[in-house]
């Protein structure tokens, strides 16, 4: 005959008890395969844009979020958002590429953000490190004329034959560089959308925690089968409140102005997926992985 908890015991066995680690790493390795995204942008002028508005905009008129004169410390030269925000923007050069070398130094900051966010993001920043470490091995390598840029990569890939589909052309699309940025590319949107909407939450809405699962679910969920979708669900119980993530990347820093640097830099990672996006979608790379 069983034994039946009392429902306080039950929900906090159940919490406690999820292999979260494993949950996290089915998705971030089910990353690589989804994500059907818009290819139908054009570099006619510069930057690159895509067509429409993207699922998701990222406030950018964020008065109410924060003072416009007071800008702060966490987007200054020595705070986590500005040391990631920097060569993010960097990275968007005038000719309407990505620099590679600055898009992986926005990425080494972004991972120090996404680290102390709990299980779910355990896996995730595990495999994005080894991603922004493979690629900086090609850029930094002895074919590096070839990985400055992210249109340099893909041109100099496509003649070497590394994009074509398996047993068509000499090359495996699994060891080029140009499908490590796509899946570095997938995951920068979830961690942008997760970003924005917790900094625009609104008092007394949804947690965190929901937040960054509803994300998951406009980018990722429509791509990935019934069972790893419940996965995920229930790994996002365990993510951490509004007020410790906003401290986390806004230390010392009155909310309403944590929000508005979180805005921003949510910002920067939209400007950058978007050109990524229109990049690889005018290279026909968006389904490479």
């Amino acid at each position: 005959m069983g034994v039946a908890l009392p429902p306080q015991v039950s929900r906090r066995w159940f919490r406690h008890t999820i292999p979260l680690a494993i949950f996290a790493l089915l998705l971030f390795y089910l990353c690589g395969r989804s994500l059907r995204a818009l290819s139908g942008c054009r570099l006619g002028t510069l930057p690159c844009i895509a067509e429409g508005p993207p699922p998701l905009q990222v406030l950018q008129e964020s008065g109410s979020l924060e003072a416009r004169d007071q800008e702060p410390r966490c987007l200054g030269p020595q705070g986590i958002l500005g040391r990631m925000v920097r060569p993010f923007r960097a990275s968007l050069n005038p000719e309407g590429d990505v620099e590679l070398s600055q898009y992986l130094a926005g990425w080494r900051e972004l991972i120090k953000l996404l680290t102390p966010l709990g299980s779910i993001f355990a896996f995730a920043t595990s495999e994005a490190f080894t991603k922004v470490t493979a690629l900086e091995a090609r850029v930094h390598g002895p074919e590096a004329a070839h990985y400055t840029s992210l249109a340099a990569m893909v041109a100099w890939e496509r003649r070497a034959g590394l994009l074509e589909r398996p047993g068509i052309g000499p090359g495996d699309p699994a060891n080029s560089g140009s499908r490590t940025m796509l899946l570095l590319h997938r995951a920068l949107r979830w961690s942008q959308l997760c970003l924005h909407r917790v900094a625009t939450g609104t008092l007394g809405g949804p947690g965190a925690g929901e937040q960054c699962s509803d994300a998951y679910n406009l980018a990722l969920a429509p791509h990935h089968p019934w069972l790893v979708r419940q996965a995920v669900r229930l790994a996002f119980l365990s993510f951490p409140g509004r007020g410790h993530l906003l401290q986390l990347a806004c230390p010392g820093t009155r909310e309403a102005a944590a929000r508005g640097a979180v805005v921003r830099a949510a910002g920067a990672l939209e400007d950058v997926y978007n050109r990524t996006q229109c990049l690889l979608g005018e290279a026909g790379l968006l389904h490479l992985a």
